[in-house]
């Protein structure tokens, strides 16, 4: 009785265009079986075309080589770029960190220079470009974090103090969101808060923020 029920679902499956392997897959019977069971039940010309370009191992396999070509391709461009723009002077650098400045940087106070991210290789780039463009010594940062209320705050204070090679004694007490971190969605991010790094040097400051002025100015007046 089982094995007519079988026999029945196997011939309703294969005319709805089935193939042997999807069918053995659903009713767990060997191709041997289906061959007999369905062999006056064969697949149109175009049905088997469909397969085939739907296999999933075929597109599986794909994507794969799409993957392989594309870290070549990227892997390449990544060399003659590093090339091309490593090392940069003291001048380059200055000036890349004021871009990121000039779009990540905070502006509000005339004494301070900060900038928030949750990556910590953009706070990584403007603590180095703070001592090695600005010449500011690295014991001058502070740290500040902002966290949600369900973090452990010693875990991301020592995770960001590894991270940016900053010690614990350097960051002061975070700020914490009163929402939950599981109701944020992370999707790459880092999950780890927010880190604002910045200094207190009212003359660096200012340089920084005229330096974007100009920069503005020149700019706009370009048509």
């Amino acid at each position: 009785m089982a094995r007519f029920q079988d026999l029945q679902k196997a011939l309703a499956l294969r005319k709805q265009g089935k193939s042997y392997s999807q069918i053995k897959k659903i009713l767990k019977v060997s191709k041997g079986t289906l061959s007999y069971w369905l062999r006056k039940y064969p697949l149109s010309k175009e049905r088997i075309r469909e397969l085939r370009d739907c296999n999933e191992q075929r597109i599986e396999r794909f994507r794969e080589s799409m993957r392989k070509k594309r870290e070549s391709r990227l892997e390449k461009i990544y060399n003659e770029q590093k090339k091309d723009i490593r090392p940069l002077n003291k001048k380059e650098l200055f000036l890349a960190g004021l871009f990121l400045y000039w779009g990540e940087g905070s502006k509000t106070h005339r004494y301070r220079l900060a900038i928030s991210n949750t990556d910590p290789s953009v706070i990584k780039f403007f603590i180095y470009w703070i001592r090695d463009a600005l010449d500011i010594p690295k014991d001058k940062i502070r740290v500040a974090l902002h966290l949600y209320q369900d973090m452990s705050i010693d875990k991301e204070i020592n995770f960001w103090s590894k991270k940016l090679n900053i010690p614990c004694s350097h960051f002061i007490r975070p700020y914490i969101k009163k929402s939950s971190i599981k109701k944020i969605n992370h999707k790459g991010g880092f999950g780890h808060g927010t880190c604002n790094a910045y200094i207190n040097d009212t003359g660096i400051a200012e340089k920084i923020l005229m330096s974007i002025k100009a920069l503005r100015e020149l700019y706009v007046m370009i048509k």
